[in-house]
């Protein structure tokens, strides 16, 4: 294949997806290892600015949201033209232990614990493909697989690895 028909990103987002399907198997390895790459140096990008932004515009935020008696959320403020929204967010984390004890003496009050609470029951696959069989037996009604998001490495043979 000469230069001049070597298909890159660009031109990938131009083409048809029959048309992309129907490119050879290298082609396709080395595009899926563009991909990532770009993505990676576009995220490298991405946290650089975000670091730099935080540097230059973190004390003021941080000093409006002190005025405004708050510790969290969104303030304005103005650089020249440009509004600055910033934003922290607030994100609780609960303690798993303590919230089931709560939840076990709510109910022995004698009151609705779910009234008060969402309960998320999870199980681990990797214990659950632990557990003796009479005990996954008993847990198996409860539990629908589903099918993941497919993915496709390529690599070409007899090369390095070109791959996402």
């Amino acid at each position: 294949m000469n230069t001049e028909s070597v298909i890159n990103l660009e031109d990938l987002r131009q083409m048809a997806m029959g048309d992309v399907a129907a490119l050879d198997a290298p082609t396709l390895a080395r595009l899926q290892y563009e991909a990532a790459e770009s993505m990676n140096r576009a995220k490298l990008v991405k946290e650089l600015l975000d670091g730099v932004l935080s540097r230059k515009y973190a004390d003021k935020a941080a000093l409006m949201r002190t005025e405004a008696g708050k510790d969290f959320g969104t303030v304005r403020f103005s650089d020249g033209d440009v509004q600055v929204v910033a934003d922290l967010p607030k994100r609780p984390h609960w303690d798993q232990k303590r919230l089931s004890d709560l939840f076990d003496r709510i109910r022995k009050a004698g009151e609705d614990p779910q009234e008060y609470m969402d309960v998320d029951y999870k199980v681990p696959e990797s214990k659950f493909k632990a557990w003796p069989s009479q005990i996954r037996s008993a847990f198996e009604g409860a539990r629908t697989v589903k099918a993941g998001k497919p993915t496709f490495k390529l690599s070409v043979k007899d090369e390095q690895e070109i791959a996402a």
